[in-house]
């Protein structure tokens, strides 16, 4: 999968140490990836929750952290559309990614 930016996770793990580990293992799973559908991703992360427009909520570092991707299957294109702490989701308007 083709994933849109690394950057935005770096900024992110740049002020959260904590999370550094994980969504570089995150980000290195999913360059790897073939997703074709939410079944292919439910198969890895179990935890993961799907919501409308093709948008998937990962647990990053034991729910401490959501990140949120759109995901284009068909092109294999993963985009980065929030990653933040669980109370700054909790706050979030999904409506607006």
């Amino acid at each position: 999968m083709r994933i849109l930016s690394k950057g935005t996770l770096r900024e992110f793990w740049t002020k959260h140490k904590d999370s550094e580990q994980q969504l570089k293992s995150w980000y290195y799973e999913v360059d790897k990836a073939d997703w074709k559908n939410p079944k292919d991703i439910k198969k890895h992360y179990p935890s993961a929750s799907f919501l409308q427009n093709n948008l998937v909520v990962f647990n990053i570092k034991g729910n401490h952290y959501r990140l949120i991707v759109k995901i284009n299957y068909e092109y294999k294109i993963v985009w980065i559309r929030f990653i933040g702490t669980h109370a700054e989701y909790d706050k979030l308007n999904i409506k607006n990614l």
